[in-house]
């Protein structure tokens, strides 16, 4: 159960839950909340009410809105990283791999609850707390790819990486203006599109040992 259908269910005032029942709860409003209406818009009033709880339950787990929002950060940027290192861990075929990827970052934005736009399209970057969040998990999402992209090109780790921020970011950026454009191409197709963009590129660089481009 996702923390938004955890808010769903627990709704109503009065009922007592368990602290981690409550914080996921909690949060589950909150996103909601700020996915509609922006950090700056949103008020604790708003978040307290999604929840069915009062102010002072939501001030025990929380001090303030701002420990709220990274908290929710927190969980979301390690849901994509998780996304990615497990689509890089799928499969051993580079191609595979690639497709893989892709499609980790469009389901990423395409889940209903749209945590995907407090990572991407935040309206707190100016606060030092979340543009560090956010910086860290594009960078150990690079990373990881990275280190796929040096074992078996045997190019250095400084190119492996520009390769991998190039394709995260694709992926990323391309996976948004998808889902913007209200999904006008199937995920499925849009998916390979993006595969064969990258693939062209990538499987241009011989396999670490062999004298095969892929």
């Amino acid at each position: 159960m996702t923390a938004i259908e955890q808010t769903e269910a627990a709704r109503p005032r009065g009922t007592r839950l368990p602290r981690r029942a409550r914080r996921n709860q909690l949060l589950g409003a909150a996103q909601e909340v700020f996915v509609a209406q922006g950090y700056h818009a949103a008020a604790m009033d708003d978040i307290a009410e999604r929840a069915g709880v009062s102010k002072p339950v939501l001030y025990q787990h929380f001090p303030g809105k701002l420990d709220l929002y990274l908290a929710l950060l927190d969980q979301h940027c390690e849901s994509l990283l998780q996304a990615v290192q497990g689509a890089l861990a799928s499969t051993t075929d580079n191609k595979q791999r690639v497709r893989a990827t892709m499609d980790a970052y469009f389901a990423y934005v395409e889940d209903d609850g749209g945590a995907f736009r407090l990572v991407f399209e935040s309206d707190l970057t100016n606060e030092p707390a979340v543009r560090e969040r956010v910086d860290k998990v594009t960078f150990e999402c690079a990373e990881a790819i990275c280190e796929v992209i040096a074992e078996d090109t045997g190019l250095s780790k400084a190119e492996s990486m520009l390769l991998a921020s190039g394709l995260g970011g694709l992926a990323q950026v391309v996976a948004r203006s998808w889902l913007h454009s209200d999904r006008s191409v199937p995920r499925d197709q849009a998916v390979q599109l993006l595969t064969s963009l990258a693939w062209r590129g990538i499987a241009g660089f011989p396999l670490h040992g062999s004298e095969q481009h892929h």
